[in-house]
């Protein structure tokens, strides 16, 4: 089968970055689908392992872990799934990402497509819808419905992948305040459609930016990139026994800052489920399907802001000079080999 892969870690402009190879037909085990692969996104993990992690010598690394596709076969204790479902779903780190023709996937992480979507739309959106849910309802413990209304949400860096769909789910689900940053019109303009009540720019210092729309502290504050240069505006803009969750990397953060103002602070890693073979791993199946109902009521849209053809080197290799550009906005889809 067709697949996209890398043997040495380049820089993406380089060739050799990504390479179209030949791979055998994967099997799959008794919990698993064998997907036929129609469409995949593009994450900034996909950009992060390409850099820093290097196959072992003579082998060949693939991949992509947000998928739209059909069940092709499925495993003998398979339950949730039948032959010809569409589905979508995000992977796990831990086994082949998915930029290859067909894919193996345990059920228990994958979700029914929205019956509205084409596979392009649908796979923009596992991977973040999973990450943001995540660490809404189960890291910062934030409740559904009228109960959190009066209190505030900071995401820092919403335009992304990640906060497109959070901004979507806190303003749709919950009763939060919702302010986003970005530092561009277009990304700001993307987060007001999205439903942020408001968008202030990181550029400038985030305690400054929240009291011009009136606001001193916040109860909770999402940082989904470059928390390092934002920490010491972290630390001043969290309210008393307010709640802080990240996804990125951080080089230097001083824990210790928050120690004054009782703040909690949480990582959403959302590839711990799977990677762990936790108990509640069947959660991430559970939760798409719920977002899977949102999108087909009309409630949830799709993130997805650009399409770069078919599933091959070259437009992979494109699509993570984007990515590693930190001037994405959205999502970027490739769809087809």
């Amino acid at each position: 089968m067709k697949a996209i892969a890398y043997r040495k870690s380049l820089p993406i402009a380089e060739p050799d970055s990504l390479i179209d190879i030949e791979l055998p037909e994967p099997t799959p085990g008794e919990h698993d689908l064998l997907v036929d692969v129609h469409a995949v996104s593009v994450n900034p993990v996909d950009t992060k392992i390409r850099r820093n992690v290097a196959p072992p010598e003579g082998e060949a690394k693939v991949l992509g872990w947000d998928v739209a596709g059909v069940v092709r076969a499925v495993g003998s204790k398979v339950s949730l799934f039948k032959v010809g479902d569409r589905v979508w779903y995000a992977g796990s780190l831990v086994r082949p990402g998915a930029n290859s023709e067909r894919h193996v996937v345990d059920e228990r992480i994958v979700g029914h497509m929205p019956a509205s979507l084409d596979f392009a739309s649908a796979a923009a959106l596992p991977l973040t819808t999973i990450t943001a849910y995540e660490m809404l309802f189960d890291r910062l413990g934030i409740a559904e419905g009228a109960a959190s209304a009066g209190k505030r949400l900071l995401v820092i860096g919403a335009a992304g992948g990640v906060g497109s769909i959070l901004v979507q789910l806190a303003r749709q689900l919950t009763g939060l305040t919702v302010i986003g940053t970005a530092s561009r019109p277009e990304t700001s303009a993307w987060l007001e459609t999205l439903g942020a009540h408001h968008v202030i720019d990181h550029t400038k210092p985030l305690s400054e930016e929240l009291k011009r729309i009136g606001i001193a502290h916040v109860e909770y504050i999402v940082s989904l990139n470059q928390t390092d240069t934002h920490w010491p505006q972290i630390v001043e803009s969290i309210a008393p026994q307010g709640k802080l969750a990240l996804i990125d990397d951080p080089e230097h953060i001083d824990v210790r800052m928050l120690k004054r103002k009782s703040a909690s602070l949480h990582w959403e890693f959302m590839y711990t489920r799977s990677m762990f073979g936790t108990a509640d791993m069947i959660e991430q199946h559970v939760l798409l399907d719920r977002v899977a109902s949102l999108i087909d009521a009309g409630t949830i849209r799709t993130t997805v802001s650009g399409n770069f053809g078919t599933i091959n080197a070259e437009n992979l290799r494109k699509a993570h000079a984007l990515i590693e550009s930190n001037k994405a906005k959205g999502k970027i889809v490739l769809e087809g080999f």
